[in-house]
């Protein structure tokens, strides 16, 4: 096994760990680089990383772990992180082949369960935290109405937040004005204007496009 994290208190703290419960670390760095090196080098069974590591302290250590899915599809690898990151926790979920794993950092306090989810990447398995699956779930099953409208309408409430009548909108885009009401009519629908809130759904509609 090989061990990334470049807080040395906590890459120390797992490698007794992970050694008292009989796993072997053959390398234990904090920097991505030399995580991409040691997995070379040794070609491990399993690799368990941080995500942010030097030496951008951003993503690093995330990419390294695509970077080793790639190369090497033989090393299981399970991704310790302090915050959900939406795209590359998606890329991990949907990777086929297992031998992958994602969890915040809290849930390394929860011993048994950290163990029970190494042990199951290493075997082959997923295992992913269920705060960073519900994350995605919420953030994947929420659509933004703007994004179902269609050609038509999207060009329509262009034209609409350039403050043009329906008249001109009509003419602008070769239409029928009564074309152009039809359409602003569904803008309002999908948006979920009603007209029951005394406000102007005109004026809303621009408002919610412009602040897309």
């Amino acid at each position: 096994m090989i061990l990334a994290e470049d807080s040395t208190l906590l890459r120390e703290g797992l490698i007794r760990l992970l050694a008292e419960e009989g796993h072997d670390v053959v390398a234990a760095v904090g920097t991505a680089p030399e995580l991409i090196k040691a997995t070379e080098e040794h070609r491990p069974d399993v690799v368990v990383t941080d995500v942010r590591m030097p030496p951008d302290h951003k993503d690093d250590g995330m990419r390294a772990a695509l970077e080793i899915r790639e190369r090497w599809p033989e090393v299981s690898v399970l991704v310790l992180s302090q915050y959900v990151e939406n795209r590359y926790a998606t890329e991990l979920i949907t990777s086929t082949g297992g031998k992958v794993g994602y969890l915040l950092k809290d849930r390394v306090a929860q011993v048994d369960e950290f163990l029970e989810a190494l042990d199951r990447v290493a075997a082959g398995g997923a295992a992913f935290d269920p705060e960073v699956v519900r994350r995605l779930l919420t953030r994947t099953t929420h659509v933004d109405p703007l994004e179902t409208l269609t050609a038509r309408e999207k060009a329509v409430l262009e034209l609409m937040a350039q403050g043009l009548t329906n008249a001109r909108i009509s003419a602008q885009l070769h239409i029928s004005q009564s074309a152009a009401e039809k359409h602003i009519n569904a803008i309002f629908d999908k948006l979920g204007l009603s007209g029951s809130t005394g406000l102007s759904r005109r004026v809303m509609a621009v408002v919610r496009y412009l602040g897309s």
